[in-house]
């Protein structure tokens, strides 16, 4: 038989490659500007699109869609030709994929700093967005699909199972959690409200970590370590169990960051249970790939992308025991809400995802160049400024996230709150935020020196964008014998391993989400509970737009310190109007679900334009714009609407009337702040903050 003769498509490789270096800088180092936001307010800048809850989402937006996402996609585009013996299906897809992704991800560095955020953690971007997202998704799964189809080899590598388990997952994921109703171009609401929103969120959030930070990185793990070392993968069968073990528990594991919520108990317990048994398969992939090394360490010793491989499976290795352990409730009790989380997410971030991506672009940039690396002890000295870099970073956070848990629980000998003042333990820390951003430049340092290597690799080689290969034809499907084993014939069929990882991953989000939403008893109402006025639904939205709910909860849990410090605990039936929910996932500041009436609105008048004269010694930034800015009420009549379609009860014919019901209100507060000689007129953004803060929690409170 006749071998054919063909070329691998490098240039989208490179394309790719280059979009990864440069989105990594920008990511990385407004990351670092939102690290020292945290202990020196001056570096807000002093305007409203730099504050820390506006570019908090640029960031991660930035290091995960843009890249992480650019460098799986380079991987993919390189890996997924060699293993098929294939060119990509389409040059036309490849190039729409390539620059459709780098104009979404131009589109949330317009639109975040301007404040159109639907606030869903890692999910921030608009509706218009989100479609985009989804057909450029559609074009690279039509592109890899495309590719398996007309293969030149029978059987599918490991790697692709990741790759396809990726692409279904994340496109289930995404429009899953993208149900939203328009009310502008860039504004929208969820249909989900309170409870339902938090479960579908964290049911997204949890497993874009998932699959978008962890199973394509597996993908590439499996085949450029083994290229690396020059060695097969350790176990075919591990890989097996390791990887239909991990999409089917890892997709259960979303509520374990809703612990000790209004979530109903049996879904928070269900969470912990799969998170605790996500250990086996994750661990499983890690002595997968460090056994793959086994005989071969004296060339781990003097290759540096080996070494950058070593320490991203075990910062992987770390980071899924972690997980897991961080889910107990008598831990996340402590742990929630603190640095430590934050400290988590960065070992996995900096290590595994950061690590794996150095190790793939140092092996790979030379070899689609066709040359030899510019400087190995350029190379070397990356990956120990990075591992540095990384040990500055995690290590302080830790402190401070056991200091932080520790200091909101502790009380006196007579029983009372030992540091009542939230700012105390915001203070006490501000050292391991200052370490913490010497590890981020640490690490960008790197990043940076890995750039100047690689453009200089470049510069000395010539890209080869058609490389050339031979392969035989695919050949005629053997008849296939009783005794093979079952998975050697499912790899054949990837449409039918399409199906099959589809059908495991939505097992586990139909049980937790199905009940939530249909058994009402789930989610029990409160008769007290009223929707927001005209004017706190305007409030509420600005709240939304400066990024509040990255460093202030709104959800008060059931433990002594904090009932003691902020109230009364909150229950499932306070959020049926909360589109979308603001439950928070980090308090750099307090809980605010209890704020209405613990403030006059001259205190918030005065915070708001300048915190440190209220609470001398915040790292809060100022908030003067709203001030001066004028609240856009045109957009009133279709919020109410909006509402109306999602179930909130308002009057038939409210909206026509709202605008009037919101200027009294507005009036009232702009004369109480009057009578405390603070003029502001009624139309200004601070009156509508305002309203919104001064409402949280009170429906409760009249009832009480």
């Amino acid at each position: 038989m006749q071998a054919d003769k063909f070329y691998y498509d490098n240039k989208i490789v490179r394309d790719f490659a280059i979009a990864t270096l440069v989105w990594g800088i920008i990511g990385m180092t407004v990351g670092l500007l939102a690290a020292s936001q945290l202990f020196s307010p001056a570096m807000n800048l002093g305007n409203q699109y730099t504050t820390f809850g506006r570019i908090r989402p640029l960031h991660t937006n930035a290091v995960i869609f843009a890249f992480v996402g650019n460098a799986i996609f380079m991987s993919v585009y390189y890996s997924i030709q060699r293993l098929l013996k294939a060119r990509m299906f389409s040059d036309v897809l490849s190039k729409i994929h390539f620059w459709g992704w780098q104009l979404i991800i131009v589109s949330a560095v317009i639109t975040l700093p301007l404040g159109f955020t639907s606030s869903h953690e890692y999910a921030e971007l608009e509706w218009p967005i989100d479609i985009a997202i989804t057909v450029i998704w559609v074009v690279f799964g039509v592109n890899m699909f495309g590719t398996i189809i007309k293969r030149r080899e029978r059987h599918l590598y490991v790697a692709i199972w990741f790759y396809i388990a990726t692409f279904v997952t994340v496109a289930v994921l995404h429009i899953v959690n993208s149900f939203q109703l328009p009310v502008s171009l860039f504004k929208s609401y969820y249909l989900y409200a309170g409870v339902q929103d938090a479960l579908v969120q964290w049911w997204y959030g949890h497993n874009a970590v998932a699959f978008f930070l962890t199973t394509p990185y597996l993908g590439m793990m499996y085949y450029f370590l083994p290229k690396m070392a020059n060695r097969p993968v350790y176990s075919y069968r591990l890989s097996i169990l390791h990887f239909w073990a991990l999409i089917f528990i890892y997709i259960w594991a979303g509520p374990h960051h809703l612990l000790y919520t209004s979530l109903p108990g049996w879904a928070q317990s269900l969470g912990v249970a799969f998170s605790i048994m996500l250990i086996a398969p994750s661990w499983g992939g890690m002595i997968n790939g460090l056994l793959t090394l086994r005989g071969a360490w004296d060339k781990v010793r003097d290759d540096v992308t080996l070494k950058f491989m070593v320490v991203a499976l075990t910062a992987y290795g770390m980071a899924t025991f972690e997980g897991p352990m961080l889910s107990l409730k008598g831990v996340n009790a402590i742990a929630h809400f603190t640095d430590w989380i934050v400290a988590h997410v960065h070992v996995g971030a900096l290590g595994w995802n950061g690590f794996l991506t150095f190790g793939i672009m140092y092996w790979l940039v030379p070899r689609i160049y066709k040359t030899n690396l510019y400087s190995k002890k350029l190379a070397s000295f990356h990956f120990w400024t990075g591992t540095l870099g990384i040990l500055f970073y995690a290590i302080p956070l830790y402190w401070a996230g056991f200091t932080q848990g520790l200091m909101w629980k502790e009380f006196t000998p007579e029983g009372l709150l030992k540091y009542s003042n939230f700012l105390e333990t915001v203070t006490r820390i501000l050292p391991m935020y200052v370490m913490r951003a010497i590890g981020g430049v640490l690490y960008l340092a790197g990043v940076i020196v890995m750039a100047y290597n690689l453009i200089k690799t470049a510069k000395q080689g010539k890209l080869v964008s058609n490389e050339y290969a031979e392969a035989l034809p695919l050949p005629a499907l053997p008849e296939e014998s009783k005794r093979e084993f079952w998975h050697r014939r499912l790899e054949r069929k990837p449409m039918t391993l399409l199906v099959a990882s589809l059908i495991v991953i939505a097992i586990g989000g139909m049980v937790e989400m199905l009940p939530t939403f249909f058994i009402k008893t789930n989610v029990p109402t409160i008769a007290s509970v009223k929707p927001y006025s005209p004017l706190e639904l305007q409030g509420r939205d600005l709240y939304i737009r400066e990024g509040c709910v990255n460093c202030h909860s709104q959800t008060v849990r059931p433990f002594r310190s904090e009932t003691e410090r902020y109230g009364e605990y909150s229950k499932a039936g306070e959020f049926v109007y909360d589109h979308p929910f603001l439950w928070g996932s980090k308090r750099t500041g307090p809980d605010l679900h209890r704020e209405g009436g613990k403030y006059s609105n001259a205190w918030h008048y005065n915070h708001m334009m300048d915190p440190r004269t209220m609470s001398p010694g915040s790292v809060m930034p100022n908030y003067d714009w709203l001030l001066d800015q004028k609240l856009d009420t045109t957009t009133t009549a279709t919020k109410i609407r909006a509402m109306q379609k999602l179930g909130v009860p308002y009057p038939k014919g409210y909206d026509a009337i709202a605008n009037q019901d919101l200027m009294k209100q507005a009036e009232q507060i702009a004369e109480n702040l009057a009578a405390d000689k603070i003029k502001v007129k009624a139309d200004k953004e601070i009156i509508a903050i305002i309203a919104y803060l001064q409402r949280l929690g009170i429906d409760i409170k009249n009832k009480q």
